[in-house]
């Protein structure tokens, strides 16, 4: 079923400045070809301040880029979400592996976002969890709870525990994680988070719970959120998670991916979220289930 279609809108900078306008969109949404950017400009689906753009043009700074594009065929993705924990200003959900926690990639009305906003419709996500990530997200229903929460969110006040599956068996019991994370360049991609020595200070809590002969399951506890910091973490260490179509055993991206960055296939999953609630300031201790693999 075709979704409502989407205006993407964006402000041009300084940095941009000059270029032309086929040239910025083709690398700013690199997932379509440059041949394809033009379909789009002979359109008429892009606007540059305002007026319908052929591609040719040389952009400025300030001016406001629209992309509206079509109504599509969004992918599949599970639909379904458990609540664990509500009142008046919080709502917690147990997002299923394979639902985009918000819009992107080709997902718009298929998220995590749409669904719960359809059943709450001024409940907003406090942060997000990866596509192939399963487990907790917390949503605030007020800009009391959203502020508070926002701003203790990547501090020692909020407790996040995830349960992970790597590849390769872990000589330690447990690590201590402290790998930089910033943004690399890629050939497909244009750039990715990944491990990187200049990066931003990152910290992760890994604890073995359990070997096979060829896997380690893991429990990390973040004491940063930088993107994708567990899966680039426990790859840092030479535990790339089994099944991840991105991050090798180094903690950089593969060169030649197997798939789309934002497909799933590892497990991984948010399973503890500890709080002192934003409005009462009782503790709040939520779980979700482990699924299986896990």
């Amino acid at each position: 079923m075709l979704n409502r279609g989407y205006a993407y809108t964006t402000i041009i900078t300084s940095k941009q400045h000059g270029q032309t306008l086929h040239a910025h969109l083709a690398s700013l949404y690199p997932h379509s070809t440059p041949q394809a950017w033009q379909l789009n400009l002979d359109n008429g689906e892009v606007t540059l301040g305002g007026v319908i753009a052929s591609g040719s043009e040389s952009i400025a700074a300030g001016q406001t880029l629209v992309w509206n594009r079509p109504p599509w065929i969004e992918p599949d993705a599970p639909r379904h979400f458990e609540v664990l924990f509500e009142d008046s200003h919080l709502l917690a959900v147990n997002k299923p592996s394979g639902l985009p926690t918000l819009p992107g990639g080709g997902f718009l009305e298929n998220t995590l976002l749409r669904l719960v906003q359809a059943r709450t419709a001024h409940a907003n996500p406090v942060h997000r969890l990866g596509r192939g990530t399963s487990g907790i997200v917390l949503f605030a229903k007020t800009q009391q709870a959203a502020s508070a929460l926002s701003a203790a969110w990547n501090t020692p006040k909020i407790q996040k525990i995830y349960r992970a599956l790597a590849q390769n068996v872990a000589q330690e019991d447990a690590y201590e994680i402290v790998t930089p994370i910033g943004l690399v360049p890629h050939p497909r991609l244009g750039s990715v988070w990944a491990a990187h020595p200049s990066g931003k200070p990152s910290k992760s809590l890994a604890k073995v719970i359990a070997r096979t002969d060829s896997t380690t399951i893991f429990e990390v506890s973040l004491n940063s959120g930088r993107p994708h910091q567990i899966r680039i973490h426990l790859a840092s260490i030479g535990h790339p998670l089994v099944g991840d179509p991105l991050y090798g055993v180094t903690g950089q991206p593969l060169e030649n991916l197997p798939g789309l960055p934002g497909d799933g296939g590892y497990f991984l999953h948010a399973q503890y979220l500890r709080f002192e609630h934003p409005v009462t300031g009782e503790q709040v201790d939520l779980e979700a289930v482990v699924p299986l693999g896990l």
